[in-house]
């Protein structure tokens, strides 16, 4: 396939994110060039790339976040595009002008529509122009303490304090009471100031037994704005989330309802390319969170059950290459669920599990898909966050498709780090979490604090032993032994 505009792709981006952009260059046949830090030479992107442009040091103001450092890379290797992925400065609308200015085509939404959205009260704004319900709350320009107190009394606790333009769970405080709402305020401006540079505050009621529903939406070059159903992320752990699913647990009625207000949001902003509208659901009624105007983590689940590739949708769509769907036709099939696997110790809350990775097995097979960035021999470092890997299954219900999830979990391998592996298969058990009934509560609720160390089991003890002895060989590990426990 040919795209007359883009011959070249940079990717300013790093793991899973940037393989998962490689591979949709090489199924268009356009090359890929990976803008990498020093610190990522060791990943599975940087092999797979087409080239590789070193962009700077391991801090990512050296490098990722480093807008001047990103363009020169991309004008060094003749790149016609920069793909942002998520993260970073996937939503800059800065970094997406500087594209422009230099003749290099952002594969995103426009910057007017990234700076729209990326102010939480002017996209709030937008919002109450269209048919889309919004938390009751309070997003004026008087942000004094004492204002806000008098706001926050009026909404009635508790109260949820947020940064305007915040994202990913930073810059967002709640106060249970009106004893903790003028350090809820404070804390919130001053992480506002070192996150985003700004103290500006909106507040919101604070929905504490709410899901979190999100619609996958893409606008196409010719006007028109898809939905591509919904995905559940309830499952969060200090905001950011953990496991995801499509299609989410709700009703016929209110999913269609989700659609018709995503599909409104996205029309009136005149949105092109992959977006997202989130909205928290709570006693039968939904109301708008946020838009991330970028490729989400959890994509994936959306491809599956929909039978589409937002990415080559992305690129095609920067390339005024329209996209060949409609909307009568869409309709999704099965469920599916992604899990992120981190480097991490559930036993010690999660902490971080720094270094290099042993032998990694992925048990491929029918409705599996992994998007791996690091593999045996790769180092997990302090840098970057400690995702390794997303493992994602299909089945035709949401009952097989826990089942096959918890299967090809057990018979992932990974040796030389900890993994949340472990944490992963006791959400799945859990029966809040089998009957669909989990809230943005659920993890505070039910795994507050690390697990509980469990004995191992008589062979998980003598592999552990000849490991530690060095004396293990692949032929000693036979089919029915399935090691998936961390080393």
């Amino acid at each position: 396939m040919s795209l007359s505009r883009i011959e070249k792709v940079g990717i300013a981006n790093r793991g899973e994110v940037a393989v998962r952009i490689i591979r949709a260059c090489k199924e268009l046949g356009v090359t890929s060039v990976l803008l990498h830090s020093e610190a990522d030479e060791q990943s599975v992107a940087y092999r797979q790339a087409d080239e590789v442009v070193c962009i700077g040091g391991a801090p990512i103001t050296n490098s990722y976040m480093n807008m001047q450092a990103v363009i020169d890379g991309a004008l060094a290797s003749g790149c016609d595009a920069i793909h942002p992925g998520f993260g970073f400065l996937s939503e800059n609308a800065e970094f997406a002008q500087k594209c422009i200015d230099n003749r290099i085509i952002f594969i995103g939404p426009s910057p007017e529509s990234i700076a729209l959205f990326g102010d939480k009260i002017s996209a709030k704004k937008l919002v109450e122009t269209t048919e889309c319900p919004v938390i009751p709350g309070y997003k004026g320009d008087d942000q004094s303490t004492e204002r806000l107190l008098t706001e926050m009394k009026a909404i009635g606790f508790p109260v949820m304090v947020k940064v305007a333009g915040g994202g990913g769970g930073r810059g967002l405080k709640v106060a249970y009471s009106e004893d903790e709402a003028a350090a809820a305020i404070e804390s919130a401006k001053r992480e506002g100031i070192n996150a985003f540079g700004s103290d500006k505050l909106f507040l919101e009621k604070y929905l504490n037994n709410a899901k979190h529903i999100e619609v996958q939406i893409f606008g196409d070059c010719t006007g028109k704005v898809f939905h591509l159903y919904e995905r559940e992320c309830s499952v969060q752990r200090r905001h950011q989330k953990v496991i995801e699913e499509s299609l989410g647990q709700i009703s016929a009625s209110l999913r269609e309802e989700i659609h018709k207000s995503a599909v409104s949001v996205a029309e009136k902003a005149k949105y092109l390319g992959a977006g997202t509208v989130e909205f928290l659901v709570q006693d039968g009624k939904h109301y708008f969170l946020e838009m991330n105007t970028r490729l989400q983590v959890e994509h994936p689940v959306s491809e599956m059950i929909m039978g589409v590739d937002l990415v080559k949708a992305q690129i095609m769509v920067a390339a005024d290459n329209s996209v060949i769907w409609n909307q009568a036709d869409m309709t999704p099939h099965g469920h599916a669920i992604e899990c992120r696997i981190y480097a991490e110790d559930p036993y010690l809350g999660g902490v971080p599990s720094i270094g290099r990775l042993g032998f990694c097995h992925w048990p491929h097979g029918p409705g599996r898909r992994y998007e791996v960035g690091f593999d045996e021999g790769d180092t997990i470092t302090t840098n970057y966050d400690s995702m390794i890997a997303k493992i994602i299954v299909h089945d035709e219900t949401r009952a097989r498709a826990i089942k096959k999830m918890q299967e090809t979990l057990k018979e992932t391998v990974i040796f030389g780090l900890k993994t949340n592996i472990p944490f992963l298969l006791k959400i799945l058990e859990h029966e809040e979490f089998v009957t669909g009934q989990m809230t943005t509560q659920f993890l505070n609720k039910h795994f507050p604090g690390a697990l509980e160390p469990t004995e191992n089991n008589e062979l998980e003890t003598a592999i552990l032993t000849a490991v530690s002895k060095q004396t293990v060989k692949s032929e000693e590990i036979t089919d029915d032994m399935n090691p998936w426990f961390e080393v």
